[in-house]
């Protein structure tokens, strides 16, 4: 079974756009779709801001013994690489 996530949020126009995330190979695979569009986009590397969003989902899962602690730390694994690139 994969390790999926999901949620929902608005982006700056109001429009709903869905968000899931998936494990495959010991990495995080991102996938976003608006409201207003039929096909899903797939992110190589993720925004900064779905990322973030991640990690507290991640951490009310893990909360609720739903999450391992070794998905939280390949997503702050994530989120570090995404921080060097930026420099």
């Amino acid at each position: 079974m994969r390790n999926c996530h999901g949620w929902i949020v608005r982006d700056e126009d109001r429009v709903k756009r869905e968000i899931r995330v998936s494990k495959e190979a010991a990495r995080w695979r991102f996938q976003s779709k608006r409201a207003d569009v039929e096909t899903w986009t797939y992110h190589k590397v993720p925004s900064e801001a779905d990322l973030l969003s991640f990690l507290e989902v991640l951490d009310r899962k893990y909360r609720r013994r739903r999450a391992a602690h070794h998905d939280i730390i390949l997503a702050k694994q994530m989120l570090a690489e995404l921080a060097k690139t930026d420099e």
